[in-house]
């Protein structure tokens, strides 16, 4: 048990089989689910899941399900392992109401983060490079984000904290939400005019949306048709994109997993033409927009808006409490180079989250030329693959 600014955490962890399902499992977010963790274990990585129980010194309790997804990597005689947490630990404090100031919170949650890495370290690898946290805290302004991740920043230097702002994110930090409580007609209303247009001009010229699960007949014709579209538009985009095996398995894993989110992939069609496709993702707490494709031709006919809008109204009668368009621009800025892509989701009319984004708690020296690495690998993606794509 380690102190850090003032809080001490004693922690109770018990590790949890990969599918011990709880009720808190139910209620997490995709990325904490079981059936996330048996997915990725599908490519690449590790998974361990742990029952959190954590008492303050001032009493505060605090009980969680995490998961650590790890990946082991090699270069020539290094051999590490590093440790990612998808959106988790969340901190009720955050949502509650409480005369505590917002820094006064974030202090505890840095103390909390750092002290868990200390808890479960001897569980973790030995060779364990880094912990690195997505923080799942929401914010409705970048001020905000940005105020909470300064502060992260300053309290770690005043503190001798060993926690590290990531370079880069691996979930989107900024994204928009559709509260599926709403109405149909609420959820109309909130769009766009020219969106609610786009929707009926789709419908009007013949735009059919079908979807497809990995039991349908027709499932592998449809992946197909879907991996094509993907190939197109990342052709078209500069974007990386997996194996088809990889959203393959995730659609099987979703139709033989017990208590798994269900897992669709829609394609919309016109004249025998497939013009675009997305995979989406629903469970009890939100339904979410993976992945999107298109194709060149028929753009005018406008699928993708009767996509989503099909998508949305089949998350809301499977249940879900929020539909994430998942990952837009931070602002809406005309030079951005998805400036598109923030209009198009936007339009729809939710909400817009900002996030903080990855945080790390480095373990060993050579992390400094991890971070070194990861930020030229980044750079080679978004900005040397773009200007190969003509972008």
């Amino acid at each position: 048990m380690a102190r850090f600014i003032n809080s001490v955490y004693s922690f109770e962890i018990k590790i949890l089989s990969s599918d011990e399902n709880s009720e808190r499992d139910l209620q997490a977010r995709f990325l904490q689910s079981p059936f996330w963790a048996s997915f990725k274990a599908m490519h690449g990585w590790t998974a361990k899941r742990f029952a959190v129980s954590a008492m303050s010194d001032s009493g505060e309790k605090i009980q969680c399900t995490v998961c650590v997804l790890l990946r082991v990597f090699r270069f020539a005689f290094i051999n590490f392992s590093l440790g990612y947490i998808p959106l988790a630990p969340e901190f009720s404090i955050f949502a509650e109401k409480s005369a505590e100031s917002e820094l006064k919170r974030l202090e505890k949650y840095c103390a909390f983060l750092v002290e868990f890495e200390k808890a479960v370290k001897k569980i973790l690898p030995s060779n364990l490079l880094f912990l690195r946290y997505d923080l799942p805290v929401d914010f409705s302004t970048c001020q905000e984000r940005d105020f909470c991740v300064s502060s992260i920043k300053k309290l770690a230097l005043a503190n001798k904290l060993p926690l590290k702002k990531a370079f880069t994110d691996i979930q989107p930090p900024d994204t928009t939400v559709l509260d599926l409580t709403k109405s149909k007609e609420d959820l109309l209303s909130a769009m766009k005019p020219k969106w609610r247009y786009n929707i009926r001009l789709a419908e009007k010229k013949g735009v059919c949306v079908k979807f497809f699960t990995a039991h349908s007949p027709d499932f592998e014709k449809a992946l197909d048709v879907f991996y094509e579209l993907y190939e197109t538009t990342a052709r078209r985009d500069g974007i990386a994109i997996h194996a088809k095996s990889y959203y393959s398995d995730l659609l099987k894993l979703s139709e033989n997993y017990k208590n798994a989110p269900e897992v669709r992939l829609y394609i919309a069609e016109n004249e025998g033409d497939s013009l675009a496709a997305i995979i989406t993702l629903f469970c009890k707490k939100e339904a979410v927009y993976l992945y999107g494709a298109s194709s060149n031709v028929k753009r005018n006919l406008m699928p993708a808006y009767l996509l989503q809008w099909v998508a949305i109204n089949d998350a809301k009668a499977h249940g879900s409490a929020l539909y994430d368009f998942y990952g837009i621009p931070p602002v809406e800025d005309e030079n951005h180079p998805m400036h598109g892509l923030f209009r198009f989701k936007t339009g729809f009319g939710g909400k817009i989250i900002h996030r903080p984004g990855c945080v790390d708690v480095p373990v060993k020296f050579f992390y400094s030329f991890y971070c070194l690495a990861e930020h030229l690998r980044a750079f080679f993606h978004k900005k040397i693959k773009k200007i190969l794509a003509g972008r």
